[in-house]
């Protein structure tokens, strides 16, 4: 479904990476590791559509994302490095906003839930500027459990989504992950950590190796 066909990347005068080939159907996670600057968020900004591959192409489904547009982008539910939260408004209008913007009309309920999916029972009508940095990813992060509610984006692209969690937000994100890859949902992460999913098939890309 998704596929990387001679994907190349340069930064300046440095080629980050060449001839970079892979393909994930339903049901499949795959791991991009390496050191700081070799290339992870630039290739998942590349499979988003952000970001132009000096050369290759990415394809969903067969055709170049580029041809389809906002019809891969419907499909598509990136979360980056950073958590992209409003500071001013709460973890319900973030959430239903974000849903907005992906074409999602989501009521406060469903939001509601989702939220409390990720442990944030209590701080749902609190401005985001007042919740500690793992209490922000949580709110970021329950935009993956509303996806599975909802039962939209197919494919899921997560730039280091453990990053600041403890221990038992890491244990919910990793069974949300399960249950995307359980009903044939696809996806893409880098991470630092040692993940533990029993659910659907892992692959992994080394980069600057």
């Amino acid at each position: 479904m998704l596929e990387a066909q001679g994907l190349g990347a340069v930064r300046g005068d440095r080629r980050l990476f060449a001839g970079l080939n892979f393909s994930l159907d339903g049901g499949e996670l795959l791991y991009v590791h390496g050191p700081n600057g070799s290339g992870k968020t630039t290739l998942l900004r590349m499979l988003c559509g952000l970001v132009m591959p000096a050369e290759g192409e990415v394809r969903w489904r067969g055709e170049t994302i580029r041809r389809l547009g906002d019809e891969y982008r419907r499909e598509l539910l990136y979360l980056g490095h950073t958590v992209a939260l409003k500071d001013d408004l709460t973890g319900l209008e973030n959430l239903r906003i974000a849903s907005a913007l992906q074409g999602a009309a989501v009521h406060e309920a469903q939001a509601g839930e989702a939220l409390a999916a990720l442990g944030l029972t209590g701080f749902e009508d609190l401005p985001v500027r007042v919740l500690s940095q793992g209490q922000k990813r949580r709110v970021a992060l329950a935009r993956l459990q509303l996806s599975l509610q909802l039962g939209r984006a197919c494919l899921w692209i997560l730039d280091e989504p453990f990053t600041a969690l403890d221990k038992a937000a890491i244990g919910v994100l990793e069974a949300v992950l399960a249950a995307h890859l359980e009903g044939g949902g696809i996806v893409v992460l880098t991470t630092h950590q040692e993940v533990a999913l029993t659910a659907g098939v892992t692959k992994e890309i080394a980069m600057g190796g």
